[in-house]
């Protein structure tokens, strides 16, 4: 039962939609930008302060789902828990299932799993950013760039994991992927 209630915990900590609690208590906004609740389009939208606290938020939800299963001595994996939150936050129970696209919460759950292998993708992330001035290109490089760490380095688990979030977070990024190659997509900076 307790088991349950973990891997449930886990989904919903993950749905809470931290860009739309902020929007909405200090912004008094609803719906904006692309409609993805997550820190990219919190930044665009509600500016840096506002964006650097979703990012966060986003990024302690991966996290702490990590931590549960470990810190109330279940052997579920923190993995599983991981992925979960991941799920939870692209399609919130709390926001009508439509959430934003998984990069920051992602990089939470490999920060617990694998710390080192994050260090290298968020700098992979943001060389590409300031080169590219693409977000979504950066997300999409940094999630190829801890698949191939993980890879060399870590276990099956992680491997398997690192996979399904890659592939998740490109299918996410789908409709950027071709507007970066009509050349419409929001560069960081641009309107």
């Amino acid at each position: 039962m307790l088991n349950m209630i973990i891997l449930l915990l886990s989904y919903l900590i993950g749905s809470i939609p931290f860009a739309l609690v902020i929007g909405k208590s200090f912004y008094s906004t609803r719906g904006y930008g692309s409609g993805n609740l997550g820190a990219t389009n919190s930044f665009r939208i509600l500016g840096k302060t506002a964006g650097t606290i979703v990012a966060f938020a986003d990024l302690l939800k991966g996290f702490i789902a990590c931590v549960i299963p470990m810190a109330l001595h279940t052997n579920i994996s923190p993995a599983l828990c991981g992925l979960l939150a991941i799920i939870g936050h692209a399609f919130p129970v709390f926001a009508g299932f439509k959430g934003g696209k998984a990069v920051a919460t992602s990089a939470g759950v490999f920060l617990f799993l694998t710390p080192l292998g994050t260090f290298v993708a968020c700098m992979v992330f943001f060389i590409s950013l300031l080169y590219s001035k693409y977000v979504s290109l950066s997300s999409i490089l940094g999630s190829i760039s801890i698949l191939i760490y993980n890879l060399l380095f870590e276990g099956r688990l992680i491997i398997a994991l690192s996979s399904f979030i890659c592939l998740f977070v490109i299918i996410l990024h789908r409709e950027n992927i071709k507007r970066i190659w009509k050349g419409t997509e929001a560069k960081v900076g641009r309107n």
